[in-house]
């Protein structure tokens, strides 16, 4: 596993055999102690560190520590999440804002964004009915309404792109 801390230095981390732990590839000589709920004390290399966890993520697999008063982001990475880097498929190509398209034919029943309009991830773009359902079609990243493309009334189908976003 790889931590990026303050997204410039890479440590990579290792468990070994018995659960020893080496971070780039030496050997973790230290000890650690919880001393609260989300505080731990350190000693590494002669030096004694106080750690506070302010942010823990599991899902993205980011992390807020404050070490020493200090405070580090921590982006922690994976074998799997190299694998999908190299193929193009990661988080944050992912989220990587594009055209809203329509996902099955349908009507559009309500569009309660306007050019211009600043929007954040989750946010309801269009509400397009598809047989005899209405569905909420939301924002996958922070963006921008740059064009809507289509009118409240309007028929569209599959794939057709509904509001562009910048």
């Amino acid at each position: 596993m790889k931590a990026i801390i303050n997204k410039s230095n890479t440590i990579t981390v290792e468990e070994k055999t018995g659960g020893a732990i080496s971070l780039n590839d030496k050997l973790f000589n230290g000890d650690v102690k919880q001393v609260g709920p989300y505080s731990y004390n350190i000693i590494y290399n002669g030096e004694s560190m106080n750690v506070e966890v302010l942010v823990s993520d599991a899902k993205s697999k980011k992390h807020q520590l404050k070490i020493n008063g200090k405070v580090v982001d921590i982006q922690l990475e994976d074998k799997y999440d190299e694998l999908l880097k190299k193929l193009g498929m990661d988080a944050a190509s992912s989220q990587k804002i594009g055209d809203l398209k329509a996902p099955m034919p349908g009507l559009v029943v309500n569009i309660p964004v306007a050019e211009g309009d600043v929007i954040k991830k989750g946010d309801v773009l269009l509400i397009l009915e598809a047989m005899k359902m209405e569905n909420a079609l939301k924002a996958v990243a922070d963006a921008t309404v740059k064009k809507i493309m289509v009118k409240t009334g309007q028929a569209v189908e599959k794939n057709q792109v509904l509001i562009q976003l910048v």
